[in-house]
């Protein structure tokens, strides 16, 4: 899953973008409003941490030509103003979340997870399709009950096809999902962690579309 981060603050950015590609996400931060909306523009994000009290152009501004374009992934506004009027504001604006700084990070956290389960329909904290369970806060996969042991980016093309159980995800997206910017990526990366994970799972639990990308199967 891929998060785009706009925060100006240094210290706070580079601790949310430690905490998020820790917990498995793939980050991309920007430091001001422009920035913002040329990444919304140009790249495909799950959802969007936001703060207000942006350089070049405001968050709520941000929020506004966002919504304004039809787009309803996922914003969770992070910022210091903390009066009602503003949380109030934020949501009304269209936010899905508002929290307030300083943070909790592991509330951060899970406060991503559940929009995403929402965003997605499920109220679930775990991803079932057939006999696989992936289980996103304890990045643990078991299928027909028996753990499986998976790396970091194996997990994570895996988490990729599981949000979308039967859609078929190019190449292209779920490099997307999988890595953040300054990330080194292989021309055949993807399609190595989706080897290992064919030999690990099975073979016919991932399917290969021919010129159009790789579904999850129930096996």
């Amino acid at each position: 899953m891929r998060i785009l981060l706009i925060e100006d603050d240094a210290m706070i950015g580079k601790s949310v973008r430690q905490g998020l590609s820790q917990a498995g996400f793939a980050v991309d931060w920007v430091t001001d409003g422009r920035a913002a909306e040329l990444s919304l523009d140009t790249g495909v994000y799950d959802l969007a941490i936001l703060d207000l009290g942006l350089p070049k152009k405001d968050g709520m501004a941000v929020l506004s030509t966002l919504r304004g374009m039809g787009n309803s992934m996922p914003v969770l506004i992070a910022s210091a103003r903390d009066t009602v009027r503003d949380r109030i504001s934020g949501l009304e604006a269209g936010a899905d979340d508002y929290v307030l700084k300083p943070f909790d990070l592991d509330e951060l956290v899970a406060r991503v997870r559940a929009l995403l389960r929402r965003h997605a329909g499920s109220g679930s904290p775990f991803l079932k399709f057939g006999g696989l369970m992936l289980d996103p806060m304890r990045k643990s996969v078991t299928q027909n009950g028996e753990g499986v042991d998976l790396s970091a980016k194996e997990f994570a093309v895996l988490e990729a096809l599981m949000q979308r159980p039967g859609a078929v995800l190019s190449r292209e997206k779920l490099e997307e999902s999988v890595y953040g910017w300054g990330e080194e990526v292989g021309s055949n990366a993807i399609e190595v962690h989706l080897h290992h994970l064919r030999k690990k799972l099975g073979s016919a639990t991932i399917k290969n579309v021919r010129g159009v990308g790789y579904r999850v199967t129930e096996g």
